[in-house]
C-alpha cells in the first residue's frame, strides 16, 4: 500500500502498525505532521468513542452558553419521564458515573455482540426515538461510581442537541466543525452519506466490517472525520479556541489508578506528566487521540482494523514531549 504524508513518521509508525490501512498525526510547538497507510490525507474514518470527547466538547459550550447547565436533568431536555433515566443529571452523563449501563439491556447487548460478531453488521442503526423508548425501561445502577457508558453519551448528546432546538448532527456541524474548519467531519445516520472519501474498516482477522452509522449512535461514536481534521482539532484543544475546551479539565475520580476524568476526556499519568487522552473502537477501527497539554503536544492514531493504537500513540506522544 501506498505511504502519504510525512515519510519520517509514516516509516516511524509502520512497523508497529503494519501494512494495513492506518493515519496518524502529530501536533507539536514546531508544527503539524500527518502521515497515512493505504489511504489519502482527506479520507473519512471512524473515531468511534473519541467521538464522546466531541460530545464532551459540545456540552460544555452549551453550559457556557447557558443553554444546559450540570445539574439539569434529563427528564428536562429528553421526553423520558416515568423512566428511570429522567433524573439522572447531565453532570453525572458527562462523567460515567450516572448508573447507566453500556446499552439499555443485557439482551439487547448479547443480540447487537452477536450480530456484529457474526456478519460484521452495524450493530447501531437506531434512530434517536428507539433509542429514547429502549432508555424507558432501563434501570440504573449505582449511581456516583464510575462505570463507562455508551448510552449515557449518546444520551448527553441528544440533549445537548435538543436544548440547542437542532439535531446532534446540526449542533456538530454549527458549532464544531465550522467554527473549526473540519469540513471532513460528519454524523452518518446511513450509508448513503459516506461519500466516496470513506474508508471501510476491517475486523482483525481481515473480514469487511459495515460501517457504525445511525442518529442514536453518533454521540457517543458515530462521528467520522479525515486524519488532517483531526490534527486541526488536536491544535484547536492544545490552544483553546476549540468550542468547550474546558470539557478536556478534569472534575471527578475515575477508573484507574491517578485517572480522572473532564467531561469525556480523560487525564491519567504519563511518561512526561499528565496525557489527556479518548479512544475509540468499531466493528472495524481502533483510534486514540492523546495531548500533552503542558508541552502543547498531541497524537492522534486511526488503525482501519481492529487492532488497538492506543500503545503506539502513547510512545509517540511521549517522545514528542522527552527531555
Amino acid at each position: 500500500m501506498t505511504p502519504y504524508g510525512d515519510l519520517g513518521l509514516h516509516d516511524q509508525l509502520h512497523a508497529d502498525l503494519g501494512d494495513h490501512r492506518w493515519a496518524a498525526a502529530t501536533v507539536t510547538p514546531a508544527g503539524t505532521s500527518l502521515a497515512a497507510h493505504g489511504m489519502d490525507l482527506d479520507a473519512t474514518l471512524e473515531i468511534g468513542s473519541v467521538s464522546k470527547g466531541i460530545t464532551g466538547l459540545l456540552y460544555t459550550d452549551a453550559i457556557a452558553r447557558r443553554e444546559v447547565s450540570p445539574t439539569d436533568t434529563l427528564g428536562q431536555h429528553l421526553p423520558l419521564q416515568g423512566s428511570p433515566a429522567a433524573e439522572v443529571t447531565l453532570a453525572a452523563l458527562a462523567t460515567h458515573s450516572s448508573g447507566l449501563p453500556s446499552l439499555p439491556s443485557l439482551g439487547l447487548a448479547v443480540g447487537r455482540t452477536a450480530k456484529w460478531l457474526i456478519t460484521q453488521a452495524n450493530p447501531y442503526g437506531d434512530t434517536r426515538d428507539e433509542l429514547l423508548s429502549q432508555v424507558a425501561s432501563t434501570k440504573l445502577g449505582v449511581q456516583g461510581r464510575s462505570m463507562y457508558s455508551n448510552i449515557g453519551f449518546q444520551l448527553l448528546g441528544h440533549a445537548t442537541a435538543a436544548a440547542a432546538v437542532m439535531p446532534y448532527r446540526d449542533l456538530v456541524s454549527r458549532r464544531l466543525a465550522a467554527p473549526l474548519g473540519l469540513t471532513s467531519l460528519i454524523v452518518p445516520t446511513s450509508q448513503a452519506e459516506l461519500g466516496p472519501g470513506a474508508v471501510i474498516g476491517r475486523s482483525r482477522l481481515g473480514r469487511v466490517a459495515q460501517p457504525w452509522t445511525g442518529e442514536a449512535v453518533g454521540p457517543a461514536g458515530g462521528i467520522r472525520m479525515s486524519v488532517t481534521d483531526i490534527a486541526r482539532l488536536m491544535q484547536a484543544l492544545l490552544d483553546g479556541t476549540a468550542p468547550g475546551a474546558a470539557a478536556l479539565d478534569p472534575v471527578a475520580d475515575f477508573i484507574g489508578k491517578d485517572t480522572r476524568i473532564g467531561a469525556g476526556w480523560i487525564t491519567s499519568s504519563g511518561a512526561n506528566g499528565p496525557i489527556t487522552w479518548h479512544n475509540g473502537a468499531t466493528g472495524g477501527f481502533r483510534s486514540w487521540v492523546g495531548l500533552d497539554r503542558a508541552a502543547g503536544s498531541a497524537v492522534g492514531v486511526v488503525n482501519a482494523r481492529t487492532k488497538a493504537p492506543d500503545a503506539v500513540g502513547t510512545r509517540l506522544l511521549a517522545s514528542l514531549t522527552g527531555a
